[in-house]
């Protein structure tokens, strides 16, 4: 790979961010270099050289185009939306919010057979003190892995009801705290879902689209926020699980029966392409265990979350964000399981700071720190690298394992072993 600097060799191993606050840009970390070199800045603008990159939320590496994609976490009808970017230097970035939309985008993730998978966060408006749930997960299906600028399909997932037999769970601008919403958060149910398209490039043209409207108009079905999603590895991509954050108030009316504090979702299908399957509900939060953001797959059956549970529901809670594994084999419906702690997140010098100005006039506040990306990955950059094709073991076999945090300093961190600790349990993510 190349670098700012032409005579330096840069290394085969490198960490690719986006960022959130301030302007938006593409990072490389260089894993192998020297100090010097460690991280090298690869855009701030589109090809054209004028159009500045937005903020970023989600990322991942699409081997097909040999393109990363980067989404911004938008309102729909003017901003969000999915950037394709070269990952050498310098690196042109393409926007694509004509071919897949925008929208609330943040979590992206690919299936074996090529697919794009969004997840949404945009925010619905507080009826009755509960947000609307407004936010969907998409499927976009292209016309050409190998050159995502050629168009496709774009789909949102459909939940069918309990309560109305024959009738799909549809956003309803009226209350957060309908029977559907309910359902959705009971453990035990089991619903039918099918991905139903809301734009196809071939009927519908490139023009930029909002992507959050027309699932609307084509009855899919609204989620409170969901951020990031995962596929199971050895699942062969039929297995998909993702988080919703909730309202992150713990004064919210929908708290816990419908979602307030969010929850994790499980969707099964027969293969990544199929158009139907089932979803249940995994985890229903609470307010010790909410406000789930990012995740990443520790092994076959061990998964963890991460939080963003905001200031509000830090003060409310007196405790700041943490990162819990859980497996996917226990009952959380029993109260006596719980999901085990493996990261506390504090403040590090600039949240404190901010912390204690809180209130002042004229001082922009920052925020808490959060926990706003977790991953883990040995670097296959191709299709038998994708997240949730090969069961993870972390420390071994050139597996490494990240997180991010953001507001403050900004930290990229790797977790590296402790060789003073027992063998990790790795055969139970071989059971």
């Amino acid at each position: 790979m190349k670098g700012a600097d032409p005579k330096y060799d840069y290394g085969t191993h490198f960490l690719f961010q986006g960022h959130e606050t301030g302007a938006g840009y593409i990072t490389r970390v260089n894993l192998s270099a020297d100090a010097q070199h460690r991280v090298t800045v690869l855009a701030t603008r589109e090809a054209d050289g004028v159009t500045a990159l937005p903020t970023i939320d989600g990322s991942i590496w699409y081997p097909w185009s040999k393109r990363l994609l980067f989404t911004q976490e938008g309102n729909g009808s003017s901003s969000g939306g999915v950037w394709q970017a070269t990952p050498d230097f310098p690196s042109v970035v393409n926007n694509l919010q004509g071919i897949m939309g925008r929208g609330g985008y943040e979590g992206i993730q690919a299936d074996s057979e090529a697919n794009i998978w969004i997840v949404e966060d945009i925010g619905g408006s507080t009826i009755v003190g509960a947000r609307l749930p407004n936010s969907f997960i998409y499927r976009f299906i292209p016309k050409n892995k190998y050159d995502l600028t050629q168009g496709g399909k774009l789909q949102v997932l459909q939940v069918m009801s309990k309560s109305t037999p024959g009738q799909p769970i549809k956003f309803n601008s009226a209350s957060a705290l309908t029977q559907d919403v309910q359902d959705l958060h009971t453990y035990g149910n089991v619903f039918d879902t099918k991905w139903v398209t809301i734009h196809d490039t071939d009927a519908d043209g490139t023009a930029p689209f909002n992507a959050n409207l027309l699932a609307k108009s084509k009855d899919g079905t609204p989620f409170k926020r969901p951020e990031n999603g995962q596929f199971r590895p050895g699942s062969y991509f039929r297995e998909f699980f993702f988080d919703e954050t909730g309202d992150t108030n713990a004064n919210s009316t929908a708290n816990p029966a419908h979602g307030g504090y969010g929850s994790i979702m499980k969707l099964v299908q027969s293969g990544p392409s199929a158009d139907s399957g089932k979803l249940r509900l995994f985890y229903l939060s609470d307010k010790v265990h909410s406000g789930f953001d990012n995740v990443a797959f520790w092994g076959e059956n061990r998964i963890v979350f991460v939080e963003d549970a905001g200031d509000t529901l830090h003060t409310q809670r007196n405790a700041l964000d943490s990162g819990y594994l859980f497996d996917v084999r226990t009952d959380y419906a029993n109260p006596a399981n719980q999901p085990i702690r493996i990261l506390a997140q504090g403040r590090d010098p600039s949240a404190t700071i901010d912390s204690g100005m809180l209130g002042t006039a004229g001082f922009q506040n920052e925020g808490d720190n959060e926990i706003t990306g977790f991953h883990v990955s040995d670097g296959d950059a191709g299709p038998d690298g994708l997240l949730g094709a090969k069961i993870p073991r972390p420390f071994k076999d050139g597996w490494r394992v990240f997180y991010t945090q953001q507001h403050g300093d900004n930290v990229t961190y790797e977790i590296i072993r402790n060789l003073d600790c027992v063998e990790s349990r790795d055969e139970d993510d071989r059971r």
